[in-house]
Protein backbone atom coordinates (compact mmCIF):
# COMPACT_ATOMS: atom_id res chain seq x y z
CA UNK A 1 0.00 0.00 0.00
CA UNK A 2 1.73 3.26 -0.87
CA UNK A 3 1.70 6.49 1.03
CA UNK A 4 -1.06 8.29 -0.52
CA UNK A 5 -3.77 5.34 0.27
CA UNK A 6 -2.90 5.41 3.69
CA UNK A 7 -3.36 8.98 4.18
CA UNK A 8 -6.65 8.81 2.23
CA UNK A 9 -7.35 6.11 5.13
CA UNK A 10 -6.86 8.10 7.89
CA UNK A 11 -8.36 11.29 6.49
CA UNK A 12 -11.61 9.60 6.30
CA UNK A 13 -11.30 7.97 9.63
CA UNK A 14 -10.74 11.05 11.10
CA UNK A 15 -13.17 12.90 9.46
CA UNK A 16 -15.96 10.41 10.16
CA UNK A 17 -14.86 10.17 14.39
CA UNK A 18 -12.61 13.36 15.07
CA UNK A 19 -12.05 13.03 18.21
CA UNK A 20 -11.82 8.98 19.08
CA UNK A 21 -10.92 7.74 22.67
CA UNK A 22 -11.06 4.19 24.39
CA UNK A 23 -14.57 2.62 25.16
CA UNK A 24 -13.21 1.76 28.84
CA UNK A 25 -14.80 4.06 31.41
CA UNK A 26 -12.27 5.86 33.33
CA UNK A 27 -11.33 9.09 35.19
CA UNK A 28 -7.67 8.81 36.32
CA UNK A 29 -4.83 7.17 34.82
CA UNK A 30 -4.75 4.59 37.64
CA UNK A 31 -8.44 3.68 37.02
CA UNK A 32 -7.74 3.28 32.84
CA UNK A 33 -4.54 1.10 34.03
CA UNK A 34 -6.21 -1.19 35.68
CA UNK A 35 -9.45 -1.41 33.16
CA UNK A 36 -6.87 -2.24 30.40
CA UNK A 37 -5.21 -5.11 32.75
CA UNK A 38 -8.73 -6.30 33.15
CA UNK A 39 -9.71 -6.51 29.85
CA UNK A 40 -7.42 -9.12 28.46
CA UNK A 41 -9.09 -11.42 26.96
CA UNK A 42 -12.82 -9.76 27.87
CA UNK A 43 -15.05 -7.24 26.17
CA UNK A 44 -14.62 -3.33 27.49
CA UNK A 45 -18.86 -4.15 27.88
CA UNK A 46 -17.79 -6.45 30.49
CA UNK A 47 -14.58 -4.35 32.48
CA UNK A 48 -16.80 -1.45 32.51
CA UNK A 49 -19.94 -3.18 34.25
CA UNK A 50 -16.97 -4.64 37.09
CA UNK A 51 -15.56 -1.23 37.42
CA UNK A 52 -18.99 0.75 37.86
CA UNK A 53 -19.25 -1.31 41.02
CA UNK A 54 -15.17 -1.06 41.99
CA UNK A 55 -14.47 2.13 41.45
CA UNK A 56 -16.83 3.66 43.97
CA UNK A 57 -15.76 1.56 46.49
CA UNK A 58 -12.02 1.38 45.34
CA UNK A 59 -10.29 3.49 42.59
CA UNK A 60 -6.59 4.04 44.04
CA UNK A 61 -3.79 2.26 44.60
CA UNK A 62 -4.12 1.99 48.57
CA UNK A 63 -7.54 1.27 48.25
CA UNK A 64 -7.35 -1.54 46.08
CA UNK A 65 -4.80 -3.12 47.96
CA UNK A 66 -6.82 -2.52 50.70
CA UNK A 67 -9.39 -5.37 49.37
CA UNK A 68 -6.30 -7.48 48.80
CA UNK A 69 -7.39 -10.49 45.95
CA UNK A 70 -10.40 -12.40 48.11
CA UNK A 71 -11.69 -8.47 48.54
CA UNK A 72 -11.14 -8.06 44.99
CA UNK A 73 -12.73 -10.55 43.08
CA UNK A 74 -16.18 -10.28 43.53
CA UNK A 75 -16.47 -7.21 41.75
CA UNK A 76 -14.52 -9.14 38.63
CA UNK A 77 -15.57 -12.60 38.73
CA UNK A 78 -17.47 -12.03 35.75
CA UNK A 79 -14.60 -11.18 33.61
CA UNK A 80 -12.70 -14.12 32.21
CA UNK A 81 -8.79 -15.11 34.24
CA UNK A 82 -10.53 -13.50 37.46
CA UNK A 83 -8.60 -15.09 39.75
CA UNK A 84 -4.95 -14.35 38.23
CA UNK A 85 -5.95 -10.51 37.45
CA UNK A 86 -6.50 -10.10 41.14
CA UNK A 87 -3.67 -11.43 41.49
CA UNK A 88 -2.05 -8.84 39.44
CA UNK A 89 -4.22 -6.10 39.98
CA UNK A 90 -3.44 -6.41 43.86
CA UNK A 91 0.72 -6.77 43.31
CA UNK A 92 0.04 -3.95 40.61
CA UNK A 93 -1.12 -1.19 43.48
CA UNK A 94 1.66 -2.96 45.88
CA UNK A 95 4.37 -1.84 43.44
CA UNK A 96 2.59 1.81 42.72
CA UNK A 97 2.41 2.30 46.56
CA UNK A 98 6.01 1.15 47.24
CA UNK A 99 8.22 1.98 43.94
CA UNK A 100 6.10 4.95 42.28
CA UNK A 101 4.72 6.75 45.26
CA UNK A 102 1.34 5.32 44.07
CA UNK A 103 1.92 7.43 40.81
CA UNK A 104 1.45 5.84 37.35
CA UNK A 105 5.14 5.65 35.48
CA UNK A 106 4.71 7.61 31.95
CA UNK A 107 7.47 5.55 30.37
CA UNK A 108 6.94 1.63 28.64
CA UNK A 109 9.88 0.22 30.43
CA UNK A 110 8.41 1.23 33.78
CA UNK A 111 5.00 0.16 32.97
CA UNK A 112 5.89 -3.03 31.68
CA UNK A 113 7.78 -4.30 35.06
CA UNK A 114 4.03 -3.97 36.91
CA UNK A 115 2.37 -7.42 36.94
CA UNK A 116 -0.05 -8.40 34.00
CA UNK A 117 1.56 -5.46 31.90
CA UNK A 118 2.70 -6.03 28.46
CA UNK A 119 3.37 -3.64 25.47
CA UNK A 120 -0.07 -3.81 24.14
CA UNK A 121 -1.09 -2.56 27.76
CA UNK A 122 1.69 -0.28 28.18
CA UNK A 123 0.90 1.35 25.16
CA UNK A 124 -2.97 2.41 25.84
CA UNK A 125 -1.69 3.87 28.97
CA UNK A 126 0.74 5.99 27.35
CA UNK A 127 -1.40 6.86 24.13
CA UNK A 128 -4.86 7.58 26.14
CA UNK A 129 -3.66 8.52 29.53
CA UNK A 130 -0.92 10.46 28.26
CA UNK A 131 -1.12 11.22 25.13
CA UNK A 132 1.76 9.80 23.02
CA UNK A 133 1.55 8.84 20.03
CA UNK A 134 1.58 5.07 20.74
CA UNK A 135 -0.39 2.19 18.72
CA UNK A 136 -1.06 -0.62 20.83
CA UNK A 137 -1.45 -3.22 18.40
CA UNK A 138 -4.61 -6.01 19.61
CA UNK A 139 -6.24 -8.88 17.93
CA UNK A 140 -8.66 -6.10 16.11
CA UNK A 141 -5.52 -3.71 14.82
CA UNK A 142 -3.50 -6.51 13.59
CA UNK A 143 -6.37 -7.95 12.08
CA UNK A 144 -7.04 -4.52 10.55
CA UNK A 145 -3.68 -3.81 9.44
CA UNK A 146 -3.22 -6.59 8.05
CA UNK A 147 -6.66 -7.36 5.61
CA UNK A 148 -6.50 -3.93 4.46
CA UNK A 149 -2.87 -3.90 3.67
CA UNK A 150 -1.58 -1.00 5.49
CA UNK A 151 0.77 -2.23 7.44
CA UNK A 152 0.86 -6.16 7.05
CA UNK A 153 3.06 -8.28 9.68
CA UNK A 154 3.14 -12.03 10.81
CA UNK A 155 2.87 -11.15 14.76
CA UNK A 156 2.23 -7.95 16.51
CA UNK A 157 5.62 -6.57 16.82
CA UNK A 158 6.11 -6.15 13.32
CA UNK A 159 2.68 -4.81 12.82
CA UNK A 160 3.46 -2.20 15.41
CA UNK A 161 6.66 -1.18 13.85
CA UNK A 162 4.91 -1.10 10.42
CA UNK A 163 2.27 1.37 11.83
CA UNK A 164 4.54 3.16 13.70
CA UNK A 165 6.69 4.07 10.28
CA UNK A 166 3.77 3.96 7.80
CA UNK A 167 1.06 6.26 9.56
CA UNK A 168 1.63 9.37 8.58
CA UNK A 169 2.48 11.90 11.62
CA UNK A 170 -0.86 14.29 11.88
CA UNK A 171 -2.78 10.89 12.62
CA UNK A 172 -0.15 8.74 15.09
CA UNK A 173 -1.75 9.88 18.14
CA UNK A 174 -5.28 8.34 17.23
CA UNK A 175 -4.64 5.53 14.65
CA UNK A 176 -5.07 3.22 17.72
CA UNK A 177 -8.56 4.29 18.29
CA UNK A 178 -9.72 4.28 14.87
CA UNK A 179 -7.85 1.25 13.80
CA UNK A 180 -9.55 -0.78 16.64
CA UNK A 181 -13.20 0.72 16.24
CA UNK A 182 -12.81 -0.18 13.22
CA UNK A 183 -11.87 -3.76 13.73
CA UNK A 184 -14.60 -4.25 16.58
CA UNK A 185 -17.48 -2.55 14.69
CA UNK A 186 -17.00 -3.05 10.62
CA UNK A 187 -13.51 -4.95 9.62
CA UNK A 188 -14.47 -7.96 12.06
CA UNK A 189 -13.29 -11.14 12.04
CA UNK A 190 -15.72 -13.58 10.38
CA UNK A 191 -17.58 -11.66 7.73
CA UNK A 192 -16.37 -8.09 7.58
CA UNK A 193 -18.85 -5.51 6.67
CA UNK A 194 -17.15 -4.46 3.83
CA UNK A 195 -20.58 -3.40 1.70
CA UNK A 196 -20.44 -0.88 4.59
CA UNK A 197 -16.72 0.55 5.17
CA UNK A 198 -16.16 3.94 4.50
CA UNK A 199 -12.31 2.55 3.65
CA UNK A 200 -13.29 -0.09 1.00
CA UNK A 201 -12.03 0.93 -1.92
CA UNK A 202 -8.36 1.76 -0.43
CA UNK A 203 -8.44 -1.52 0.73
CA UNK A 204 -6.33 -4.29 -0.66
CA UNK A 205 -8.63 -6.90 0.73
CA UNK A 206 -9.22 -9.32 -1.92
CA UNK A 207 -12.32 -11.29 -1.15
CA UNK A 208 -14.80 -8.20 0.10
CA UNK A 209 -18.15 -9.07 1.86
CA UNK A 210 -21.33 -8.29 -0.32
CA UNK A 211 -24.41 -6.97 0.60
CA UNK A 212 -26.26 -9.62 2.49
CA UNK A 213 -29.50 -10.85 0.99
CA UNK A 214 -31.37 -9.65 4.06
CA UNK A 215 -29.88 -6.42 4.27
Amino acid sequence: MNAEKRHAIFARLQQANPHPTTELEYSSPFELLIAVLLSAQATDVSVNKATRLLYPVANTPESIYALGVDGLIPYIQTIGLFRTKAKNVIETCRLLITEYHSEIPRNREALETLPGVGRKTANVVMNTAFGEPTIAVDTHIFRVANRTGLAPGKNVDIVEEKLMKFVPKEFRQDAHHWLILHGRYTCIARKPKCWNCMIADLCEFKQKTPLPDNA
